[in-house]
């Protein structure tokens, strides 16, 4: 179970009754979420804010909430996506499709802002390029080792045909030394480096290391790399790591990797291989 489910420990299928014919105001939607989705009697619920509201034509009447939960776990402020089905005075977490199984839950993702899409995060290709891809992830999450090098390659190969737009996610309850790898790859990328990025995920380290003089000796001897921990300590690089996982949840992403490709979630995470055909 992830820390997020212990924190919150959401609860299938429940549904409350809001104001008849009307969007849940702010003050309804917070009192959902501290009855109804929030469970942990330490995790104090400050706010809701509604990110997007969408509909679906396959759910006809119900209203989409894409939200930010704003809550505050021991003195952490914690921003955490959730999605709302509203109709008719009802609010619920889950729809699930009897026939099928599916929860509309896991196939509902919020629309790309177009300022995703900015210099600071183009890793390769052109950005005029015919297709943009989004990628979210952590070069020490085993799926992403094994899917996000091949899609280096093909926006590496093919920068006409795509344009590929970096975020770092670190799954930090995972592998800690993710916090310490991704501010040096934020910094290699804005240095040109951008091989240095594609090795780390390549970098055998344990998961658990923290020892920042560990982690940059062997960074350097896999990549070449050299990097001063002061940098890798700066503000700017806490800042734009935290930018990065503020994209991540306003995006819903709760894994890596995730993948957006023109806008459109790339569920099977293989779409990229369509556009170099």
């Amino acid at each position: 179970m992830s820390l997020m489910s212990k924190l919150l420990m959401s609860t299938t299928l429940i549904s409350v009754v809001l104001s008849a014919n009307a969007q849940p105001d702010n003050k309804q939607l917070v009192k959902y979420v501290k009855k109804n989705v929030v469970k942990n009697p330490d995790v104090k619920v400050k706010g809701v804010t509604v990110l997007e509201s969408k509909k679906e034509t396959n759910l006809p009447g119900w209203d989409i909430l894409l939200t930010t939960m704003d809550l505050d776990y021991q003195g952490k402020e914690i921003h955490a996506p959730e999605m709302m089905f509203v109709k008719d005075g009802l609010v619920t977490g889950h729809l699930v499709d009897l026939k099928t199984g599916n929860d509309y839950r896991e196939s509902i993702k919020p629309t790309v802002p177009t300022s995703m899409y900015n210099d600071a995060h183009l890793l390769y290709g052109n950005k005029d390029a015919m297709h943009k891809i989004i990628v979210f992830s952590d070069p020490q999450c085993p799926f992403c080792q094994e899917i996000v090098p091949n899609i280096f390659k093909a926006a590496r190969e093919n920068p006409k045909k795509i344009a590929l737009y970096y975020y770092h996610l670190p799954l930090l309850r995972i592998h800690p030394v993710s916090g310490t790898l991704t501010r040096v790859m934020h910094i290699a990328q804005e240095e040109g480096k951008k091989d240095v990025v594609e090795k780390m995920y390549t970098l055998k380290i344990q998961p658990q290391e923290t020892n920042m003089t560990k982690i940059l000796s062997a960074v350097q001897a896999h990549t070449g790399y050299s990097v001063a921990a002061s940098k890798v300590k700066s503000e700017e690089a806490d800042k734009a790591i935290k930018e990065d996982e503020e994209a991540a949840a306003r995006m819903m992403v709760t894994g890596t990797p995730t993948i957006y490709i023109d806008g459109n979630w790339d569920k099977m995470r293989d779409g990229y291989k369509k556009l170099i055909k």
